[in-house]
């Protein structure tokens, strides 16, 4: 079955279950948006769109804005029958129960009515400047003169085409006002080849850290053309670390900052199959050894390497509920600090969003990561579990 086809069948699905139990003129209202829904996916999904097109930007906003209230939509109704159902079995089991039929009428209402309020609120959640997100990381045996040293943490920033140079622009400002000693690009920049968005990511260059900035690549830039965006990023003084690390002084002490491809980059490059081991080849012993990785599951390779902390990113931390429930069927994590053996790893929500303009339960960030030397309290036991595959 074709997704296209798939996403008219769930459609119907909402529309005949909701738009029969409204009055007649909501009723058709309710279905005319939802066929509205339905038909301008493929734009949301870029399958229709045209670079540079005003009239395909415009229907693009409308799919992707759709997609997000089309899923609450759907959650809601799933819901909803689920009740309706319970409530049957009730009435057979229970004589004299009978509250279906007004639970049926009030319900028809209050499903959109949630979902139009969970995407207005998601919607002004994803457009906004991301907030700092202070987070202090505890290390054994961190030099005093790497004491409070800054990392800055960008993560799936998704620049395409509702995130533009204006979004961006923003989060450099942000970010800059910290002074951070490091800023990490944890993947998912881009949505797009460098042709359509360089001029949007271009801002990026105007980012100020003491020890410069670095980027790792996800899995949207092995769909967009990871090598161009790798040369691109380097002309805006970002290096890129694949599956290598650079050593930071400051104040006689070393830091080594380390990064890999993307945990899937094999399946488009054979030849960047990301390794944790090979980043850290050559390290000092002796240095703090941080890892940029975008995906949380890498956390396994990482600590058997020796490293001490590894920022993350991919999972938005679900942007919406109710998918942050699914993000561990495939990542060991969804957001924020854990421990996984001997290291720390901090899973960023994201700083943009992918798809729809929708956050709910789950707020953009900008990480600002702080490392402090551990006390015998500050280590936590270490996690028992595998990553997702």
């Amino acid at each position: 079955m074709s997704l296209h086809l798939l996403s008219w069948l769930l459609h119907a699905y909402v529309a005949l279950r909701i738009g029969f139990d409204l009055p007649p003129v909501a009723g058709f209202v309710f279905g005319v948006l939802m066929a509205a829904s339905a038909a301008l996916l493929p734009f949301g999904l870029g399958r229709r769109r045209r670079a540079g097109s005003r009239r395909d930007e415009v229907l693009t906003w409308a799919g992707l804005v759709l997609m997000g209230l089309f899923s609450s939509l759907f959650v809601l109704t799933l819901l909803r029958d689920l009740a309706i159902g319970a409530f049957a079995i009730a009435e057979g089991v229970l004589p004299g129960f009978d509250v279906r039929t007004a639970f049926v009428r009030d319900s028809a209402y209050a499903v959109p009515l949630l979902g139009a309020l969970a995407s207005l609120w998601g919607f002004a959640n994803a457009r906004r400047t991301p907030r700092i997100a202070r987070v202090d990381v505890a290390l054994a045996d961190l030099p005093p003169a790497l004491e409070g040293f800054t990392i800055a943490q960008i993560s799936d920033v998704h620049v395409g085409p509702t995130i533009k140079g204006g979004f961006v622009q923003a989060i450099v400002e942000a970010v800059n006002r910290e002074r951070p000693d490091v800023v990490a690009i944890t993947g998912d920049l881009v949505d797009g080849s460098v042709r359509e968005l360089a001029g949007h990511v271009a801002p990026l260059a105007a980012l100020e850290a003491r020890h410069g900035s670095y980027f790792v690549t996800g899995n949207h830039e092995y769909y967009s053309g990871a090598e161009p965006w790798v040369r691109e990023l380097g002309r805006l003084g970002v290096k890129v670390l694949m599956n290598e690390h650079v050593l930071i002084r400051q104040g006689g002490a070393e830091l080594v900052l380390g990064g890999v491809t993307d945990f899937g980059a094999h399946h488009f490059a054979p030849g960047q199959r990301s390794d944790p081991a090979a980043a850290l080849a050559g390290a000092p012993a002796h240095a703090p050894k941080v890892l940029l990785a975008h995906q949380p599951r890498s956390a396994d390779a990482a600590e058997r390497a020796g490293f001490d902390l590894q920022l993350s990113g991919h999972t938005h931390g679900g942007q919406f509920l109710p998918w942050n429930l699914f993000v561990p069927l495939q990542q060991p994590f969804t957001a924020g600090l854990h421990r996984w053996g001997r290291m720390w790893v901090y899973t960023s929500r994201g700083t943009g969003y992918w798809g729809p303009p929708k956050r709910f339960g789950a707020p953009s960030e900008i990480t600002l990561l702080r490392l402090v030397r551990a006390s015998s309290s500050d280590v936590p036991a270490a996690h028992s579990g595998a990553p997702g595959r």
